[in-house]
């Protein structure tokens, strides 16, 4: 059975309240107050009440003033308030709808009227309360979700934090074993990183590299870069620290450090799971594997030519190259600066990507920077020439 909804007449005339009585009560369960003072006690002690059929002149308390305490109170303000009056001027109106009043009904009561409104205002006060409920079972709801959002957040935070330590670990390790085999890396390994990056960087908006080098890609790049000799590791030091030059037997074994560094890296990867966190290390790979392919083909291990060549390797020879140049070498001393700009700038399109190396002479002045700052300890006299322009 439907619930009857509850109405409180407040008026301090005993005809008045028969004849609403008479007309609600058919309807709904009727609660009769003769005072404002009347009213707010019960409903201080609890009475219900879902609508208040609220007289205005009355003495002691009068409609206005019952009406702003109700109002103002958290426990009566949503409760809808239908001032009965005799009053028709438009300045007690404007008072009682100021006061917070849903309507006026003016005496004489017409009991069609008096239904009609309150029949209104209930279905009102109900849809309110319904769609209140509703937007604060949402706010709940929100709350809730953003309380998991953010501890999602925060995971994935923790997550990322612990994938870049582990990408950092690998990366070390792995720099680690090159240099305990080559006494010649030094600094070689990182001074060749921010080559690349800057490298990138310059290409970042060329038309023929955009699609490949965004913002995370040239991260990766970056950290991916000190691999691209760790293959060394294999090499026998006979040949790896020889210091004249090789035979071809010799050479044949040094130029196998590149597949030696692609499996080694490869391996690492299938370790990690193969998962797009270890994805860093496809691009060490790359490096490892083509960094000594050159553009016309002449290079190893495969002899790719042009465009087949992955980006990372066209990126690391020309960054390696630059740095072995202008390095000390067991075989070799170090070139200036001008001189190996010119040296690299010559094997445009023989050894190195074109727009590759229009890229390195629109930065030389940032890799001299780098190669100062990276430079080996301690730096005999010449073991660098880096004398930028």
């Amino acid at each position: 059975m439907k619930q009857r909804a509850h109405v409180l007449i407040v008026d301090d005339q005993a005809d008045n309240l028969l004849i609403l009585e008479d007309i609600l009560s058919e309807h709904y369960e009727v609660h009769p107050a003769f005072s404002g003072t009347e009213a707010l006690a019960y409903l201080t002690d609890g009475g219900v009440a879902d609508l208040i059929l609220l007289d205005v002149m009355m003495p002691e308390v009068d409609g206005f003033e019952v009406c702003r305490r109700l109002k103002s109170s958290e426990t009566t303000r949503m409760i809808p308030v239908m001032f009965l009056t005799g009053l028709d001027r438009p300045e007690d109106e404007e008072l009682g709808f100021s006061l917070g009043a849903e309507d006026f009904i003016h005496k004489p009561i017409s009991p069609t009227v008096v239904l009609a409104r309150v029949r209104t205002h209930l279905a009102l006060s109900r849809a309110t309360r319904a769609l209140e409920r509703r937007n604060a079972d949402l706010e709940l709801i929100v709350a809730e979700r953003t309380t998991e959002i953010s501890e999602q957040s925060r995971r994935l935070v923790a997550s990322k934090q612990e994938v870049i330590a582990a990408q950092a670990a690998t990366i070390t390790a792995f720099c680690a074993l090159a240099e305990a085999r080559d006494n010649e890396t030094g600094n070689h390994i990182r001074r060749t990183q921010h080559y690349v990056r800057i490298l990138a960087e310059e290409l970042r908006d060329h038309p023929r590299f955009r699609h490949e080098l965004d913002e995370d890609v040239i991260q990766l790049l970056f950290k991916s870069a000190p691999l691209h000799d760790v293959g060394k590791v294999a090499t026998p030091d006979a040949i790896l620290l020889k210091p004249g030059k090789l035979t071809p037997e010799e050479w044949f074994i040094m130029k196998q450090h590149c597949e030696y560094g692609q499996k080694a890296i490869l391996q690492a990867e299938k370790a990690l799971g193969g998962e797009a966190d270890a994805s860093f290390l496809r691009y060490a790979a790359e490096i490892a594997y083509g960094h000594h392919e050159r553009w016309d083909g002449s290079g190893y291990p495969q002899g790719l030519a042009g465009d087949a060549i992955p980006v990372s390797a066209r990126l690391m020879a020309v960054a390696d190259v630059y740095d072995a140049l202008i390095s000390r070498r067991v075989y070799k001393p170090p070139f200036p600066h001008e001189q190996a700009l010119e040296m690299i700038a010559a094997e445009k399109g023989r050894h190195f990507d074109p727009d590759l190396v229009d890229a390195l002479m629109r930065v030389a002045g940032d890799f001299a920077a780098i190669a100062r700052n990276f430079r080996d300890e301690p730096e005999d006299e010449g073991d660098m020439a880096v004398k930028a322009g």
